[in-house]
């Protein structure tokens, strides 16, 4: 509902602003969240597709790969915090900015590794310039979005997770199989070429992305105060830890539980995405890097219908903890599945099922520390939760990469990480059935006033 402070006594009026409004942030701001958050995801991940040819080059072990893709969440989980706060003092558009510029450079630079030392030095470093890029986009989205809106954005934006893979997956096969300019061997051109984007966004991400609402020359006064109005409201019916300081908030337990549901998730979800190429490599036998880029792009092409269609459905009734469990039951029993040998044809299918339960997850999940946090508090608790996440995925890879060179085979750490899915699924049953401001916020809305409720745990 919009506030009549700020439109009268006119619905019809009301209801205009209303619809102008969302329509205006999701088409001048989503876009080019998006565009960027493909542009990090496949940087983050082309080292999967490296391995094809870079493992032999650099004499790299199955361990030593599983833990180069594993340091990155190192940098990660130690900035991560540090950066959302900053993001929340000095505004989006500078630090997102300087996020970029870092991390192309590093990106870039990594196609001139020499050694697996090297490349250790240069995943961590990736992850120190990335760290607080997703959280800070989740937190930047809280300025704008109200939660009966937040997964859907936020799907918008994971949605570069399966369409990186989509367009990345065919792209890095191509590069592989033809790229070998200047006599540098094909898997550094992949780091060369995708990492040179996030360099070249540094200016439109200055221009185009305003910090906050009152700096936003696309809306008009009407406009930004109707955002202003619905936000405060939103936030005054909030329970918990909304007004509890930083330090406080790193040690609230719903933010450590919803920090522990993502660990699990990020363990096993990090672990398939590195490791795809590798699989899809292992069940297709002798094929090209090109159609093994190929065959990767349709589990993560099902995955990205998912998310949209799973995020709209949770948004619509506001339910979170039963879209999440099922998603995460669903890829944990197929990554159960993968660990016995199959066809090539029903482990695409498999493959299929857990990016489709994978990624539609992560939305939903991502919706939910602005269930009951604001402020700096928020950029904190967003930032925890995004962090420890991000160490799953650093446990994860190399999990698997040292299972796999003592086992000799892939199986058995995909039942480890089937098992990881499904342990998130368990705690994420374990959430609140709904949180306590969607009923108070929607009654609120209608005139009714309410006295302030304590969090349940």
């Amino acid at each position: 509902m919009v506030s009549s402070a700020n439109t009268g006594s006119n619905p019809i009026e009301a209801a205009r602003i209303e619809a102008a409004t969302i329509r205006k942030l999701r088409i001048r701001l989503l876009p080019f969240l998006f565009a960027l958050y493909v542009v990090a995801f496949i940087d983050r991940i082309n080292l999967g597709f490296a391995a094809l040819t870079m493992n032999r080059e650099l004499a790299i072990t199955s361990q030593q790969f599983g833990f180069a893709a594993g340091i990155f969440f190192w940098g990660y989980f130690l900035f991560e915090i540090p950066s959302n706060l900053m993001l929340h003092k000095i505004g989006a558009r500078v630090w997102i900015a300087r996020i970029l510029i870092t991390w192309g450079t590093i990106a870039t630079l990594t196609g001139f590794v020499e050694s697996s030392s090297q490349l250790y030095i240069a995943r961590f470093a990736l992850g120190l310039a990335e760290a607080g890029y997703f959280p800070g986009i989740v937190l930047y989205l809280g300025y704008w979005f109200r939660q009966r809106e937040k997964a859907q954005a936020i799907a918008l934006i994971l949605m570069g997770i399966p369409l990186a893979s989509v367009l990345g997956g065919p792209i890095s096969g191509l590069i592989l199989d033809h790229v070998h300019w200047f006599g540098l061997s094909s898997w550094r051109w992949l780091f060369i070429l995708e990492g040179l984007p996030a360099v070249a966004c540094v200016s439109l991400t200055y221009v185009l992305l305003p910090s906050r609402p009152a700096e936003a020359r696309f809306l008009t006064t009407h406009e930004k105060a109707w955002i202003a109005d619905q936000l405060e409201q939103e936030d005054r019916h909030k329970p918990g830890v909304r007004t509890s300081s930083v330090a406080r908030t790193l040690l609230h337990p719903r933010v450590w539980h919803l920090a522990c549901i993502g660990f699990s998730h990020g363990f096993a979800s990090y672990t398939f995405s590195f490791w795809l190429p590798q699989m899809v490599k292992s069940v297709v036998g002798g094929q090209s890097n090109t159609v093994v880029g190929m065959l990767v792009m349709i589990p993560n092409f099902l995955g990205l219908i998912a998310m949209i269609l799973v995020s709209r459905h949770s948004d619509h009734g506001l339910e979170r903890r039963y879209h999440m469990a099922t998603a995460a039951t669903l890829s944990g029993t197929a990554m159960l599945l993968l660990g016995m040998p199959h066809s090539p044809f029903l482990s695409v299918i498999l493959f299929s099922a857990v990016a489709i339960g994978a990624y539609s997850f992560l939305p939903v999940f991502f919706s939910m520390p602005g269930e009951f946090l604001t402020g700096f508090s928020a950029a904190a608790g967003i930032a925890l939760v995004t962090s420890v996440a991000n160490f799953g995925g650093f446990v994860g890879p190399y999990a698997m990469g040292v299972i796999r060179q003592r086992t000799g085979t892939l199986h058995y750490g995909l039942i480890c990480a089937g098992v990881s899915f499904l342990i998130s699924a368990c705690l994420s049953w374990l959430l609140p059935k709904r949180p306590i401001f969607a009923s108070e916020y929607a009654s609120a809305a209608a005139g009714v006033t309410f006295k302030t409720i304590s969090e349940p745990m």
